[in-house]
């Protein structure tokens, strides 16, 4: 049987949501395929993301060892590689991330697979394997066929909704290849400053844009905001004008956010703003103009000056919780 492998990523002690995202997607391919979804893990002493990942792949591949503690990706090729010699995947998946873009071309070469990064979708049309990807910064996508029918692909965070799928995959340890010691070496890792809230792991989400018009007519919003229990994220005008700080930015330009609620005030919709908020659960759009593109995505929009609504929402939302 052919197979669809899914390369797991963690980092300091947890697994990356693009994994699950990869692992959805790749159910989706295996079933139209016919073929076994496999997750590959390589680590040291992760048996407990192993579990974890058993339950949305037919077969988790483990390497363990102590090698393996801190990605290198010199290291990935040789396991990964080691990994195929008995048949390789019609197609695998890597996140598009640091991590992931590291590996991923110099893998391509070991393997002799085509490789097309930073893909918002990727499907089969009969035996033939399509991807999709944003050109010109978004404004465009381009649809890429592999000729031979496989492939690999790094895919864009933020970019497939993670449900549960309920699979119990098998588990196997698989051998550490020797080889020559890396080029390379990890020698420490070095987080970037956090910044005052983190947008990606918020539940709720009232964004701002450049209809809000001036600074001081921020504090609305973020009461708005409060009153949710949610943070406050913004376009890139207001990032442009200082009225916020670069980490609250949502879009191709700033950070892929996916969470339950998504409230859009004052944003147009400009399609790199769109990019990093698609993927929300339920997006709530508040713009006087009636074509605004930003309604093109809501679930729910409000046609009305948002000097109007906001405060009236918020005064809403505060009586129901009092009561």
């Amino acid at each position: 049987m052919s197979a669809i492998s899914v390369l797991a990523e963690h980092r300091r002690g947890e697994l990356r949501d693009v994994t699950f995202e990869m692992l959805v997607r790749g159910r989706e391919l295996a079933e139209k395929r016919g073929a076994a979804l496999i997750a590959i893990l390589l680590g040291h002493q992760v048996d407990n993301f192993a579990q974890r990942l058993s339950e949305y792949a037919d077969r988790v591949i483990l390497v363990d060892h102590p090698d393996l503690i801190h990605f290198n990706p010199e290291i990935y090729r040789k396991v990964l590689t080691s990994l195929t010699k008995n048949g390789r995947p019609v197609l695998v998946l890597i996140g598009h991330t640091a991590f992931g873009v590291d590996v991923a071309p110099g893998l391509s070469v070991d393997l002799n697979l085509a490789l097309v990064t930073d893909c918002v979708d990727i499907r089969f049309e009969g035996d033939q394997l399509i991807a999709v990807r944003q050109m010109y910064g978004g404004k465009l996508n381009a649809e890429v066929s592999f000729a031979e029918g496989e492939g690999l692909a790094t895919i864009r965070p933020g970019s497939c909704a993670v449900r549960p799928l309920g699979l119990h995959g098998e588990i196997v340890k698989a051998d550490y290849p020797a080889g020559e010691p890396p080029r390379r070496e990890f020698v420490h890792y070095i987080e970037a400053p956090p910044g005052e809230v983190d947008i990606t792991q918020a539940d709720v989400i009232v964004a701002v844009g450049r209809g809000l018009k001036e600074k001081a007519n921020l504090s609305i919003v973020e009461e708005l905001a409060s009153s949710l229990g949610g943070v406050l994220a913004c376009s890139r005008p207001i990032v442009d004008a200082g009225w916020l700080p670069k980490d609250r930015q949502v879009g191709s330009s700033g950070k892929t956010v996916k969470p339950k609620l998504y409230i859009a005030v004052g944003i147009s919709g400009a399609f790199q703003h769109v990019t990093g908020m698609k993927g929300s659960d339920t997006i709530i759009a508040i713009n006087k103009d009636p074509n605004a593109p930003v309604f093109n995505e809501a679930d729910y929009g409000i046609v009305e000056d948002l000097f109007k609504v906001v405060p009236v929402l918020k005064g809403k939302i505060v009586e129901l919780r009092s009561s």
